[in-house]
């Protein structure tokens, strides 16, 4: 719990600074932010062509925002990472309709070999990261939340539990829940995750 809240002091500090305008202060605040949005973008944005473009765009708005209401900011009993998640969750279903809406064919040819994934590991990828989605969406609001930040971000029980307004042992049982309910909507859907 110390070193949670040695976080939380030294993010805290981070955030005073940068709005006193410390430059140093304020280009590590945003890698932080940068980092903590591009995890929950990409968990997330997962499921959509392009993902890693989506959430490399949705990481950047998120930055943007965060560095524009830097100066207004201010403390009311949530932590910054609250705050950030907030505008994260913002960001990233701006970017979902978005992506609904706009699926742009091309016309160019690459005159290179993709390194990358192989069409058909893409196509397997994007459907078990669908099928995935499509169960995740069962799950209540708060249960897509926490496995999201939990699993997908890799943030602590205490700093879910921070970000979401709960306790670190309500989160875990949120958690357990949760995973239990995506197990068992998993097995009656007869279908299998790769």
């Amino acid at each position: 719990m110390e070193e949670v809240n040695g976080e939380a002091s030294s993010i805290a500090a981070l955030v005073s600074a940068a709005r006193s305008g410390d430059d140093a202060a304020r280009e590590t605040l945003l890698d932080d932010v940068h980092q903590r949005a591009l995890r929950y973008a990409s968990a997330r944005l997962g499921a959509f062509s392009g993902s890693r473009e989506l959430a490399a765009d949705a990481a950047q708005e998120v930055c943007v925002a965060v560095l524009k209401a830097l100066p207004r900011y201010v403390e009311r009993g949530v932590p910054f990472e609250a705050f950030v998640y907030s505008i994260c969750s913002r960001k990233v279903a701006d970017v979902q309709r978005g992506a609904f809406r706009s699926a742009v064919p091309t016309d160019e040819v690459p005159d290179t070999i993709d390194p990358g994934l192989t069409p058909e590991d893409a196509a397997l990828n994007l459907d078990t990261a669908r099928r995935l989605s499509v169960l995740m969406e069962k799950l209540t609001p708060q249960q897509r939340e926490i496995l999201t930040l939990r699993v997908a971000v890799g943030l602590s029980a205490e700093e879910t539990g921070a970000s979401l307004s709960m306790s670190p042992g309500a989160v875990r049982v949120a958690q357990h829940r949760a995973l239990a309910r995506l197990r068992t909507l998993h097995e009656t859907s007869g279908e299998e995750l790769r």
